[in-house]
């Protein structure tokens, strides 16, 4: 009995029993503001559930010019060539979103929407990714499709419905299903003026579709706006065009609407109880109208995933990432400790997982990001990756290695494309056959091909730029003592290289294997530079206890340019790379897009270091650098401008695409 007006406190102090001390009842617009904010608290609390302030995906404010509508996108069934349970999943950006679990059944329906902001500079090819889950850690996704939004912004439909094929991981020619969308973009009034009816219907108390006084009254108390409190009965009057005390919600929302316009009537998020104003009304819009979906319940869409891949994973690996054995986040944390690494997709602008083995990721920690490691690499675990790899590289040229490719493209099925691929499977006799595979022409089409005054990038790979030596050892290269002068050696180094800009193209086992010259120029020389053979992934690079880049095995080759001065192309082996192999020769000129050379089986890495002030690299490239966020690019992709001759002119460079 003691506890009792605590709890009758606790909960508000809502109605009472006759025994406890009376409390007055919250009004009905406290009612209905703390209905919204417990359902809101109650999805984003949830595991997968996302609070808003990360849901529009921006992380930002959007200028008025780049906001090019509010898409909702439903995703309705599938037609699976077999039986099982499917979930699908939808990423726009850095932003995923899943469905529930279907039925046990070879035709899914989910019927599940979701409502995303567009952009007109932002991302805007949404891929849709369907998994099967009947495994407890780890789904398999079995098909995906990519939906241009930019598209369907052009059709003059009320809403577009499609059923679109969805592709094999690792073949886009051959289709493995169908799936169902339908897709609705609003413009900015329609946006505003459908919340405000979203919003006056929860307030019609008794649903009769008409307002009362009393009922526009506690909307505006729920807004937070105390002059619009002090002007309510003159504003709905506004509205009450025939004088009965009532209007209909069309001519409410309307008025609501234009007075925003004037004079902004609502200071606080009803949802979140978040205050407006921070930036303009087109973000305080979009901050409601995706606040109060959620907080309603009318998004069944789950969110507050990064990839796909981290929304289909099953209970165990929730477990390990409440427990803290696995972590999922982006930039440098993820990359240099964590299980799982993300990259930023250039084409898509969405963030995908690369793929590592987790027995391999623990070695790694133990031996790059320790002091016990550190003693290993220093008593001889440098003379054994050496020789592992030695050996590694000898058996993957043996034709017994072929058996090896089946299980290598399984691994990476939704990461090589084989289409690309110039020669037929079964015409590669070995595994590094296989490896340094060439691709087709026109595969990898050059930016701006006839423009010398453009570098592109030199290899496939995940990429990190930076205007100095020391941005780059602030962000990303945490090893000992790295300089530009270690990178190069005694014999290459000059000073104005050394006080340069460099990019770091960090090639996975699973990409094309074959670099190509991100310049047009004369080659100077070679010099071929002994070294150890650490991994060169995030784990290792991030690590202050080695230096992989100034230690390994590398080969430094001078290019010498008209556009961008002298550009040093570093060739870096690492664990399990056989060789590094060049295809030019000292004095041979090349262009910009010219294969260069290869790696032999493993990861490997390809560093340019430009003069000082000799190049302004593509702003994306930068943004994302700063975040210590990798960005994942394609041989012959826009790398930056040359800053010494200005030839083209501003409405020049537009034209010529990322690409």
């Amino acid at each position: 009995m003691g506890h009792s007006p605590s709890r009758h406190n606790a909960c508000g102090g809502g109605g009472g029993d006759g025994e406890s001390p009376p409390s007055p009842l919250p009004s009905r617009f406290e009612r209905f503001r703390r209905r919204l904010r417990l359902r809101h608290r109650d999805r984003a609390g949830r595991p997968g559930g996302d609070a808003h302030a990360s849901e529009s995906g921006t992380g930002r404010a959007i200028a008025v010019d780049e906001f090019a509508g509010i898409a909702r996108i439903r995703i309705v069934k599938a037609d699976m060539q077999f039986k099982d349970k499917f979930i699908a999943c939808l990423s726009l950006g850095e932003r995923t979103y899943r469905t529930e679990k279907s039925d046990n059944t070879s035709t899914p329906v989910w019927n599940s929407e979701k409502k995303v902001v567009v952009e007109t500079n932002g991302p805007h090819i949404a891929r849709i990714s369907v998994f099967e889950t009947n495994r407890f850690s780890k789904n398999t996704l079995v098909g995906y499709c990519e939906v241009d939004l930019f598209e369907l912004l052009t059709k003059d439909l009320d809403e577009h419905s499609e059923v679109l094929s969805l592709l094999d991981p690792s073949s886009s020619a051959t289709i493995v299903g169908s799936i169902s969308i339908s897709c609705y973009i609003e413009d900015p009034v329609e946006t505003e003026q459908s919340f405000a009816r979203r919003v006056l219907a929860i307030v019609d108390y008794n649903e009769d579709g008409e307002l009362s006084l009393s009922e526009f009254s506690d909307l505006m108390k729920a807004f937070g706006n105390k002059l619009a409190v002090a002007k309510i009965e003159e504003l709905f009057r506004q509205a009450d065009k025939n004088g009965d005390g009532i209007v209909d919600m069309d001519e409410l929302a309307a008025l609501l609407a234009n007075q925003q316009e004037k004079e902004p009537l609502i200071s606080n998020c009803p949802v979140c109880g978040e205050i407006l104003g921070k930036h303009d009304k087109i973000n305080d819009m979009i901050h409601m109208t995706l606040c109060f979906d959620e907080g309603t319940g009318n998004q069944i869409m789950t969110g507050g995933f990064l990839t796909d891949k981290q929304a289909s994973y099953g209970w165990m690996f929730k477990l390990s990432e409440w427990a803290h054995f696995s972590s999922y986040d982006v930039g440098l944390h993820s990359g240099s400790t964590a299980s799982h690494i993300l990259v930023f997709d250039r084409r898509t602008k969405r963030l995908v997982e690369e793929v590592i083995d987790g027995k391999i990721v623990l070695s790694m920690r133990a031996l790059y990001q320790s002091k016990v490691g550190l003693t290993l690499i220093d008593t001889g675990v440098k003379d054994l990756l050496k020789n592992l790899s030695e050996k590694q590289g000898k058996k993957m040229s043996s034709p017994e290695s072929a058996k090896d490719i089946p299980k290598f493209l399984e691994l990476f099925k939704d990461q090589i494309n084989l289409d690309e691929v110039k020669d037929p499977l079964e015409s590669f006799k070995t595994f590094n056959e296989f490896f340094v595979r060439q691709l087709k022409p026109g595969a990898r089409p050059i930016a701006c091909y006839e423009q010398d005054t453009i570098a592109t990038c030199a290899a496939d790979s995940r990429l990190m730029t930076f205007s100095s030596v020391d941005e780059s050892t602030r962000l990303w290269i945490k090893g000992r003592k790295f300089s530009i002068e270690g990178l190069l050696g005694k014999d290459v180094h000059s000073d104005a290289l050394c006080n340069g800009s460099l990019v770091i193209f960090r090639l996975a086992p699973q990409d094309y294997h074959r670099f190509h010259v991100p310049v047009s120029g004369t080659l100077e020389k070679f010099v071929e530079i002994p070294g150890c053979l650490y991994t060169v992934n995030p784990i290792a690079v991030n690590s202050k206890y080695c230096n992989v880049f100034t230690e390994n095995k590398r080969v430094v080759s001078i290019i010498s340019t008209s556009e961008f001065g002298k550009v040093a192309f570093v060739a870096i082996g690492a664990t399990m790379v056989g060789s590094i192999e060049f295809l030019k020769e000292e004095g041979d000129y090349v262009h910009k897009g010219d294969e260069f050379g290869y790696f032999a089986f493993g990861g490997s890495t390809v560093i340019c270091v430009f003069e000082k002030d000799a190049i302004e690299f593509d702003a994306d490239l930068l943004a994302n650098s700063a975040r210590s966020l990798e960005t994942l690019v394609s041989v012959g992709m826009r790398l930056g401008v040359s800053t010494r001759n200005r030839d083209l002119q501003p409405q020049e460079l537009e034209k010529c695409s990322l690409e």
